[in-house]
């Protein structure tokens, strides 16, 4: 049986002088599909409160599979988009999973199956 583990993503997108306005209003067409896909449990559109150019867009999901089923759909083909178009002056994209504190730490810890391993080096 495999266990999910909830998983996330952030996005920080950086929109060329003069065109911020319209990457928030684009960025925000993703803001209810994102919510309604399956295995959402969190997702949000932020723009800085420094830097007027900066958003930032990030999502927790149940499981690594409903984040990649979402990263397949066609909501996605926005970051295409804004790049073709030259909305955005850069695009950075990251993923992430929860870890234990002792995993955090390079800790050794005894997996599912029996053998000790270091998961951080």
């Amino acid at each position: 049986m495999s266990i999910n583990i909830p998983v996330s993503h952030m996005a920080f997108l950086r929109a060329r002088a003069g065109r911020s306005t319209e990457l928030g209003a684009r960025l925000s067409s993703l803001i209810e599909p994102s919510r309604q896909a399956a295995g959402c449990l969190q997702f949000a559109l932020q723009h800085s409160q420094c830097d007027a150019d900066l958003w930032l867009v990030s999502g927790f999901w149940s499981s690594q599979e409903a984040m990649t089923d979402y990263f397949c759909s066609p909501a996605m083909a926005i970051f295409t988009e804004l790049v073709q178009d030259l909305v955005v002056n850069s695009l950075d994209f990251h993923t992430f999973k929860d870890v234990s504190a002792a995993q955090a730490a390079g800790e050794y810890v005894q997996p599912e199956r029996g053998s000790l391993h270091q998961l951080a080096s």
